[in-house]
């Protein structure tokens, strides 16, 4: 005979309730929901209804004791035809003197009537949905936060890429290897900032998975937002980015206001603002140029510290000749061609540099 089971192995059901609705919004009354469907199906099971129709049936939940009651609602006949739905006088008066023939007797199914393997579907079901339900609501909160930073600490690394734990240890995130700026370190137990690509729910998985960014160019523009309040006002605006993730970057800014200068709001006062932008980027360097609609000016700008004494455009090909003094050529063009490559990245156009 199959072991019946008490009503304490569903307790445990309950006391997870709070703690979901807190940590992850789940609200309560669907999880009651949950476990009145899974209740109703395996009552069908002990009882071996297969049809479903079970409208005389209702479960009765008690969320102030944690209780859970099921009853079969009959109606009081002489003469028994149906018996999932009628009770006859006498057994009515059984449980009652005062029924009559018409009045409806709600008998209570005891929990111990079921089977341990249907407390255990009952279990399994309202487990699932509720890890289903987490599941969306991480999704649907991290897909919200796409194209923004989040705050993580690094866990681990596993198969080359890092293990983040953000938003207190809600989430484990992933730093793929291909986003990682290289040559910086990832130790465990590093707070670090993140710019989130990503979230997706792959085959099988329990969990939605949070894809991370470190090289992505818009960490950059993200943390500029986060220390000019300008930006933030829409009076400065970011037009461009180029970078070459832990090494140096340049930013294109313009200034809707002729009275506020866009490098030196962004660099601020001693440099303060651009300092604590650079103190999430390791050792990246970031230029901050001046964008302008005069593609000859922005190149001009954008090859800056290098001086321009002359530019030729050929629009057709989007190409800029840029000539440059002999003694600043290797300025203008950069260790390893970086400052030219850079240019080239933020302006859309290729540049081609000369020395006089």
């Amino acid at each position: 005979m199959a072991k019946k089971v008490a009503t304490t192995d569903f307790q445990e059901l309950f006391s997870a309730i709070d703690e979901l609705e807190r940590e992850y919004k789940i609200e309560r009354e669907y999880i009651y929901s949950v476990l009145e469907s899974a209740l109703l199906t395996a009552y069908k099971q002990v009882r071996g209804i297969k049809d479903k129709n079970l409208s005389n049936v209702k479960v009765s939940i008690d969320p102030e004791k944690g209780d859970v009651k099921i009853f079969e609602y009959k109606k009081v006949v002489e003469n028994v035809k149906d018996r999932r739905n009628e009770i006859s006088l006498e057994d009515a008066r059984k449980i009652d003197k005062r029924y009559q023939v018409g009045d409806v007797v709600a008998i209570e199914v005891p929990i111990s009537d079921f089977s341990r393997k249907a407390a255990m579907t009952v279990r399994q079901t309202v487990i699932g949905k509720i890890r289903e339900k987490k599941r969306n609501i991480i999704f649907e909160d991290y897909s919200a936060k796409i194209d923004n930073i989040v705050t993580g600490v690094i866990q681990r690394i596993d198969k080359k890429n890092v293990i983040v734990e953000i938003e207190g240890g809600k989430v484990e995130a992933i730093l793929p290897m291909e986003e990682q700026i290289p040559g910086e370190e990832y130790k465990p137990g590093t707070m670090m900032k993140f710019y989130l690509v990503d979230v997706k729910i792959p085959p099988k998985e329990k969990e939605p998975i949070v894809y991370l960014s470190r090289t992505h160019p818009n960490l950059i523009r993200r943390l500029m937002e986060n220390e000019v309040p300008e930006i933030q006002e829409g009076i400065i605006e970011i037009k461009a980015i180029a970078r070459e993730a832990g090494s140096r970057s340049k930013v294109a800014v313009y200034s809707n206001s002729s009275r506020i200068d866009p490098i030196g709001a962004c660099v601020g006062e001693k440099g303060i603002r651009i300092q604590n932008v650079l103190k999430h980027l390791g050792n990246e360097k970031i230029d901050i140029v001046k964008w302008s609609n005069d593609i000859g000016e922005f190149i001009k700008n954008a090859l800056s510290p290098a001086e321009v004494v002359h530019i030729d455009l050929n629009l057709v090909e989007k190409k800029a000749f840029v000539l440059v003094p002999n003694d600043q050529l290797s300025l203008a063009i950069g260790k390893g061609g970086q400052n030219a490559r850079l240019t080239a990245k933020l302006t859309g156009w290729k540049i081609d540099i000369k020395g006089k």
